[in-house]
């Protein structure tokens, strides 16, 4: 039971509230730490660990701040045969993109190539070094009176970044809402022989065969110098929230994307509801001056976040479903961050649907990063440091036409235990944005749905997850039974096991990284598996792999037959294969239960 402060108790949290919106917020940490100076480093992700737990090392880091600097890099690089690999401002990709391999690899940092190169706004034309944060990008066309017209939600990740894995917005008008098909240009650093000084600048115009594999080249092509957008006059949004039951969401999953520019939905199964997002392009005269400001993207106090984890960890490992749904929905019962879903109409006060401000208000959010380091106070809600937030993050695109289905599924899953969903519905449940088929080669190859989850995970390596069985069917149902596509920068290992083969264009990026990196400088063996070279594949067969989402059982040593894991077929797409508890009483009981 929740209890009620007063007195001194009420005063510390008013005085604590008071400290930490004067002090500001501790940006992310930088993803690479050496020992030495720029030696002997090591390299991670914004949550401080991969979906492998290993740890990622490199000889050295460099942080050129300029192209010519950048060339000497690889050229260094090259001449000595090194392995490459690029790290951006906070490493926002889960998978392990920066990750050289060995000790002896060299990680190229993008973090001082963040400058705007030039601005055309007659021609509607913006160009950028690829460390430049989407937040900059944004205000500077802006400023310009210009906008990008779609972009990711989060925007503290860096334009090569976003690039290298495919990060999108939602919409299935125009090109749809991946950034990467508004490249008209870039230039990017690869190794070259000898006689070229071992590394050569490629310039790419909208027209070069190329553009298509280094729009999206999970950092595997060479490192990005310079990307030119094309960009649209400022425009503005209008968006309401509109939270209606999930009756007829195999209805509504494809046709929103039409009826909406920048439509998304929220699906909260086991509340059996969903949160449409109403989103739509309007006049620039239109008045308002909305502001975006996601709570899940705003600082948070350090206050209370350690000893909630630790709660949410007692009941993952001991709690019942009952406890587990109980403590969800106090969750959500308690004062909720005001405006709801972040958005005010003038930047400070919500008074009302529709909220309608200019674009860079609206498409993006991350005022995290924004304010002077205050020594953790507060900080970014996944900071690694604090050891309060940690989580997979998977996302696969389910192509447009199967989506019904693939609701149809998850509803006969959810009907089986509602209660099941309850910590997946506290995250926000499947946030599901659309895709338009993409004309870069590793894109998306058709018209899609991105289901987009967060969900716990366990600080000791093959601790069990309570129904950790439905959230892995979920996945493969999305990935086989419907064809799904992951998203290069989410995901644990086993999601990306032969996905490459679904990509029509694969062959030919192949045939572009052949060219430009012969030696395979800027590949790791991450990268190789993913792209199925060699065979080889990122699925690690171990003992109690499948727990850690590393492969998908095949036997029950890959689960935790000691802890009463075993390997079974998913209780609605039997060709799944997950970890389930032999403690778990049967559907029957459950529904009886319910």
């Amino acid at each position: 039971m929740a209890m009620e402060l007063e007195g001194p108790a009420t005063t510390l949290l008013v005085v604590v509230g008071l400290l930490i919106h004067l002090a500001g917020s501790s940006p992310p940490p930088t993803p690479v730490v050496c020992a030495r100076g720029t030696s002997d480093c090591t390299v991670t992700n914004a949550y401080g660990s991969f979906p492998d737990r290993a740890t990622s090392r490199a000889a050295s880091v460099t942080y050129p701040s300029t192209e010519e600097e950048l060339v000497a890099a690889v050229a260094a690089a090259a001449a000595a045969g090194r392995k490459v690999k690029v790290a951006t401002r906070y490493s926002h990709s889960l998978p392990k993109l920066a990750c050289p391999g060995g000790r002896d690899g060299i990680i190229i940092s993008t973090l001082q190539l963040n400058s705007t190169v030039r601005l055309d706004a007659a021609a509607r034309m913006i160009t950028v070094e690829s460390g430049v944060l989407l937040r900059d990008l944004l205000r500077a066309a802006a400023s310009a009176g210009m906008a990008l017209p779609h972009s990711p939600y989060w925007s503290g990740v860096t334009i090569g970044g976003l690039l290298a894995t495919g990060a999108h917005g939602s919409s299935l008008w125009g090109k749809g809402g991946a950034v990467h098909e508004y490249v008209v240009g870039l230039r990017i650093v690869t190794p070259a022989p000898a006689s070229q000084g071992f590394a050569e600048v490629r310039e790419l115009g909208a027209q070069h065969p190329d553009l298509g594999a280094a729009k999206v080249s999970l950092g595997v092509l060479g490192v990005v110098s310079q990307v030119t957008l094309a960009l649209q006059p400022l425009f503005k949004r209008s968006v309401t929230f509109l939270e209606r039951d999930d009756s007829d969401l195999e209805d509504q999953v494809a046709a929103w994307g039409g009826l909406h520019e920048f439509g998304d939905l929220a699906w909260q199964p086991g509340r059996g509801k969903v949160v449409y997002r109403q989103d739509d392009r309007v006049d620039v005269s239109s008045p308002g001056n909305g502001l975006n400001d996601h709570p899940t993207l705003r600082s948070r106090a350090a206050f209370g976040r350690v000893g909630a984890r630790r709660a949410e960890e007692l009941l993952e490992e001991n709690g019942t479903d009952i406890a587990r749904c109980e403590a969800a929905a106090a969750d959500q019962l308690q004062p909720q961050p005001q405006p709801p879903h972040g958005f005010t109409n003038d930047g400070e006060v919500f008074t009302g649907y529709p909220v309608v401000g200019y674009q860079h208000r609206m498409q993006a959010t991350g005022s995290c990063i924004d304010s002077p380091e205050d020594e953790l106070l507060t900080s970014c809600k996944w900071d690694p440091r604090l050891g309060a937030t940690f989580i997979y993050n998977s996302a696969i695109s389910v192509p447009l036409g199967n989506a019904a289905a693939f609701v149809a599924d998850v509803k006969r899953l959810r009907d089986l235990n509602p209660r099941a969903f309850c910590s997946l519905d506290a995250r926000g449940g499947l946030l599901a944005c659309y895709l338009r088929a993409s004309s870069a080669y590793l894109g998306k190859p058709e018209d899609a749905v991105d289901f987009d989850i967060t969900y716990y995970r366990s600080y000791t390596a093959g601790a069990p997850r309570a129904h950790a069985d439905v959230i892995d069917e979920l996945e493969q149902m999305a990935l086989r039974k419907y064809g799904g596509f992951p998203h290069w920068g989410k995901n644990r290992n086993f999601v990306f096991d032969g996905a490459v083969g679904r990509y029509p264009k694969a062959g030919e990026f192949l045939e572009v990284k052949g060219r430009y990196d012969p030696d395979g400088l800027f590949s790791s063996e991450w990268s190789d598996q993913v792209l199925g070279i060699n065979r080889t594949s990122p699925r690690v067969d171990k003992e109690g792999c499948a727990m850690e989402g590393l492969c998908v059982c095949s036997g029950d040593s890959h689960c935790a037959p000691e802890r009463g894991y075993l390997c079974r077929p998913g209780k609605v797409y039997k060709e799944a294969r997950v970890c389930s508890s032999s403690f778990q009483p049967a559907a029957g009981a459950l529904r009886d239960e319910l």
